[in-house]
């Protein structure tokens, strides 16, 4: 009697995809702050354990959203300090209250 197993189908619950393979809020987070810190999208990518290549779907997909506009603050606060090391960081600056 020839028997063929057939494949365990996959948990009704699974997930589609899993958590390495997804854009999840820390990692946009944490692919802002790097991009920042570094200006490189490439080292950015890497640090929230994604591809450049999948950074670049995400923002085309999410033009015009707030994620868009922070990743263009970014690169532009890193390159204005590239301009000028010695002026005060623009990210860090905090209003003081003036005192009497």
């Amino acid at each position: 009697m020839d028997q063929h197993p057939t494949p365990n189908p996959p948990a009704p619950d699974a997930p589609a995809f899993t958590d390495r393979a997804r854009w999840t809020p820390d990692r946009q987070r944490l692919f802002l702050a790097t991009l920042l810190a570094t200006g490189n999208v490439t080292q950015a990518a890497r640090a929230a354990g994604m591809s450049r290549a999948s950074a670049h779907r995400l923002r085309r997909r999410l033009v015009g959203t707030p994620f868009d506009r922070t990743w263009a603050g970014a690169l532009a606060l890193h390159a204005q300090r590239l301009a000028d090391p010695f002026a005060a960081d623009p990210a860090q600056t905090v209003t003081q209250p003036a005192r009497r």
